[in-house]
């Protein structure tokens, strides 16, 4: 049961739970125009619940799936902020307070 790369049960219906969600629905439609997909959800956490009981190599094979392919999906966003390798030179200089900024 201590195979860290499942969804345990709890994530998993939390996040079926979550998704068809009233308020999860209404701000997922209001941002994307559609209802959000929770099929997903739904069948990873039918996966847990069989993998829980019955060990069965094909549930743990397709949480695996579903999590090597969710994990995939959020790394191909580009961040918004360039990282960069070291801090400014004037990190540790007081912050000038009484000059206004650009807006």
């Amino acid at each position: 049961h201590g195979d860290t790369n499942i969804h345990n049960n709890i994530i998993s219906k939390f996040e079926f739970r979550h998704c068809k969600s009233f308020g999860n629905i209404f701000h997922h439609y209001y941002t994307h125009g559609t209802a959000p997909s929770c099929q997903q959800w739904k069948e990873d956490y039918k996966n847990c619940r069989e993998w829980e009981k019955h060990q069965g190599i094909e549930a743990k094979e397709a949480l695996q799936s579903s999590e090597m392919n969710r994990v995939a999906e959020q790394r191909k966003f580009t961040p918004v902020w360039t990282m960069r390798s070291n801090p400014p030179e004037d990190w540790n200089m007081p912050l000038n307070q009484e000059t206004p900024r650009d807006s």
